[in-house]
């Protein structure tokens, strides 16, 4: 994994290590680049078949849900077709590995994550670890009531169709979710996704847990996403502001002022090593 590497990144790789190995708190926050090393399109990407005309600032609002919920609610399930099958990558190991090593050292981290998708969930079971993350932005794949809230406790819904298919082909399982409207048991209201939408406030149990993080960190590190871009940028400053060193791991990093650290490549190949480079110096 070194040789992948360029001699400058590899420096900067060795100053972040040597610095985490010194520090109690560290908190991290991670955004849509780090899952689209898995395949997983990001809100920039521009929508494709069914949905090339429509801008997804124009589908993620109240708004658009009650204007035509099923609109919504369909492009939601084709978002989850999308998605179902991807996994962790190289990096979501490492940050999961890391979270077992500072348990092991007596380190706190938290992690804290702008994406909707499970793929930090999926590679701490794989890591076997059972370490919270914190969602600013809701999960991709639970559901609730858009009127009185209450969380939907079925499954995403697939089509009976594919699900016979699936069950038949269970080693090549081709799923569909199908996009029929669900109504809330409490009210009958439509569901929902549980996703934070354009003009919504973040969750307040996870922001001030995020706040609180990076408030008391020593080392804020901020992967796939700008720290100049709120609310990474809020989380960054606030680090900063407290006496917090800043490192950002990003392919195509941006001038800052406040960043100490610029890891200047892709998460996947940057972590591994990093973290490889932690328990070095945390057992040598």
């Amino acid at each position: 994994m070194v040789a992948e590497l360029s001699s400058a990144v590899a420096v900067e790789v060795a100053r972040a290590a040597t610095l985490l190995v010194s520090k109690q708190r560290i908190c991290i926050l991670t955004g849509a680049g780090i899952s689209a090393e898995s395949g997983i399109p990001t809100f920039r990407d521009k929508q494709t078949g069914l949905w090339e005309n429509y801008r997804a600032e124009d589908l993620a609002t109240p708004e658009a849900f009650a204007r035509d919920p099923k609109l919504v609610w369909s492009w939601y399930q084709w978002r989850r077709q999308l998605v179902h099958d991807k996994q962790p990558n190289p990096a979501h190991r490492a940050l999961a590995q890391w979270q077992q090593h500072c348990a092991r050292v007596n380190q706190q981290l938290t992690l804290i994550t702008q994406n909707v998708d499970d793929l930090h969930e999926q590679a701490n079971r794989l890591e076997q670890t059972i370490d919270k993350v914190i969602h600013l932005h809701g999960h991709l794949w639970r559901n609730r009531c858009s009127h009185c809230d209450k969380a939907y406790e079925g499954n995403t819904p697939m089509s009976n169709r594919e699900v016979e298919s699936v069950e038949k082909n269970a080693d090549k399982p081709s799923y569909r979710f199908d996009d029929s409207l669900l109504q809330c048991t409490h009210c009958g209201s439509y569901i929902r996704p549980d996703i934070v939408w354009f003009g919504e406030s973040l969750p307040v149990d996870a922001w001030q847990t995020a706040e609180e993080a990076a408030a008391h960190c020593e080392v804020f590190i901020s992967i796939g996403t700008s720290s100049l871009v709120y609310p990474a940028a809020g989380l960054a400053q606030l680090a900063k502001q407290n006496g917090a060193k800043i490192i950002e791991i990003n392919p195509d990093p941006t001038a800052n002022d406040i960043v100490d650290i610029t890891l200047a490549e892709k998460a996947g190949i940057v972590m591994p090593v990093l973290i490889e480079q932690i328990y070095q110096h945390s057992f040598p």
